[in-house]
Order: structure tokens, then C-alpha cells, then sequence
């Protein structure tokens, strides 16, 4: 049995919400500096160009990538042999969130109430995703999220004869109809399987996975391969001015689902998709 005191999970969450809204991950860093050598079009460059420049001046002058510091997503693999110490988990994240937020300077874009939209003023309460696993140690991914990209993610209940056509349908007309909205060039995330609620978590967790990895599963490896060259093929383009760098990753979460059911959830997120993880 591992011992873990709520008050290292609120530092950890702290920092770390201000870690991923200030310093890009270098599997983004990787992509996107690949895009700029690839991009075939001029003003493409150009875009991709001002995007490295704002980051590097975030990094230095450590300040956010991005003015929308997003809403918190925390996922949080506890291990079933880890005892929490100290006050109520749910409450300790949020804590490190609203820390995070406020000591970070980061813009609070939360509102209490989805209707009467009065701001909470420390961007809590977060999203939070628990998932229990075998072993001593939690780990913990916090991914603020903006919404000029959330709000164009979709979710498709497709039929099982639609099959896996029907999937490449769904994730480019969602890219095509985000166009510049998502701030491209966009990381893409889709769920296919398990139920309408499951497909859109496994969406939002496949943007945490590294650009650089392929699933290991062969055909979803093929389809992520595929998805991406039709999508850099659309010419939205870096902003959305045109061009062949649409997006930088394509990373697709499989589920076992119901034999009447084929659901399908598309995440998209902007350039910087922005993540951490720890360990504790």
C-alpha cells in the first residue's frame, strides 16, 4: 500500500496546468517543425513560421501559447493499491486547478452554470476521468482544452453496415465543416466503439497519446495513416489560409461496442493540443 497526501496532488496539478498552457510538447514541437519543411505552400510557411515564433516567446517569457488557457481535463489512473491522505480527491484536483489558474495568470474561462453563465473566476470546477488499475502509483494527464476547437468536434451513432467507410466519412466531413475554426493545423482525435458517451471519451483521451505513436493495432495504424493524408489533402492549410498542413496527427481509441451500434466521436483539437503527465 503507497501512501499519497492530497497536498502533493494539489502542487503537482498546479504546475502543471500552468507547464502544459506555457511550454508545447515536443511531440508537437516535432510535428509541427516537420510541417514547416513539408508545407508546399507559401503562405503556409508563413503561418507556420509566426506559430514557432509565439511559442518560443511563451517558452522564454513564460506566458501562455495561447490566450484561451482552456477548460482542465484531468485523467487520473489510480492504482487500487495507492490510499489517498488528506481531503477528498475531487477536491484536491480542482484545488490545484484553481491554484494553478490564478498563480499561472491564466485566463478563467469557466462558467458555474451552463445557462446563467456566471464565471467561477478560478476555472473549476475541472473535467474529471478516474480510471482504476493494477499497481502503487497514479498518474495523472491534465489537458486544458480550448473551445474554438472543442466546439467543433462531433459524434456520429453510424450503423454497422456504414463500417469502417462510414468512420472516414465522419472524421473528414468534421474536419472539413471545422475548417479555420480549430486553428489548424488541428490534432484529431477520434473514438470508434463502446456507447455514444464512451466513443467521445475515448476521443478525448486519444489526443493525449504522443503524435509520434501509431496504435498497435494494424488496421486502426493503416486508418490513422490514411486519415491523415486525406485531411492534409482538404487545403484548409495552416490558419486556415490554404495549404498542405491541415493537420499534424490523426490518433484513434478502439472499444469493443453493441452489435446494433458503430459510435464515433471526433475531437478535434488546435495546433498546440496541450498535455502533461506525472507519476507520483
Amino acid at each position: 500500500m503507497k501512501n499519497i497526501h492530497t497536498d502533493i496532488i494539489i502542487k503537482n496539478i498546479k504546475e502543471m496546468c500552468i507547464e502544459a498552457n506555457v511550454k508545447l510538447t515536443s511531440d508537437v514541437k516535432n510535428k509541427i517543425d516537420e510541417a514547416l519543411i513539408n508545407e508546399e505552400a507559401s503562405l503556409g510557411k508563413q503561418i507556420l513560421e509566426q506559430l514557432e515564433t509565439n511559442m518560443q516567446i511563451a517558452r522564454d517569457e513564460f506566458i501562455p501559447i495561447c490566450q484561451d488557457t482552456g477548460m482542465a481535463i484531468v485523467f487520473i489512473e489510480l492504482g487500487q493499491d495507492v490510499h489517498i491522505e488528506g481531503i477528498g480527491l475531487e477536491d484536491a484536483i480542482n484545488e490545484g486547478i484553481r491554484q494553478g489558474y490564478q498563480e499561472g495568470y491564466l485566463r478563467k474561462s469557466v462558467v458555474g452554470d451552463p445557462i446563467i453563465r456566471e464565471n467561477t473566476k478560478d476555472n473549476t470546477p475541472g473535467i474529471i476521468h478516474y480510471q482504476i488499475v493494477a499497481g502503487e502509483e497514479m498518474k495523472i494527464t491534465v489537458a486544458p482544452k480550448g473551445f474554438g476547437s472543442e466546439n467543433m468536434s462531433r459524434v456520429y451513432m453510424l450503423k454497422p453496415a456504414d463500417g469502417i467507410e462510414g468512420v472516414k466519412n465522419a472524421v473528414i466531413e468534421t474536419v472539413s465543416m471545422a475548417g479555420p475554426n480549430a486553428c489548424p493545423p488541428m490534432v484529431v482525435g477520434v473514438g470508434i466503439g463502446g456507447s455514444f458517451e464512451k466513443c467521445t471519451l475515448l476521443a478525448k483521451k486519444a489526443l493525449t497519446r504522443e503524435l509520434h505513436y501509431h496504435s498497435n493495432i494494424k488496421y486502426v495504424k493503416d486508418l490513422e495513416i490514411e486519415l491523415l493524408e486525406k485531411i492534409n489533402k482538404l487545403g484548409i492549410g495552416p490558419g486556415g489560409l490554404g495549404g498542405t498542413t491541415t493537420a499534424l496527427g490523426v490518433n484513434i481509441e478502439t472499444y469493443p461496442t453493441h452489435i446494433a451500434g458503430l459510435p464515433v466521436a471526433i475531437n478535434i483539437c488546435c495546433h498546440v493540443n496541450r498535455h502533461v503527465s506525472r507519476v507520483l
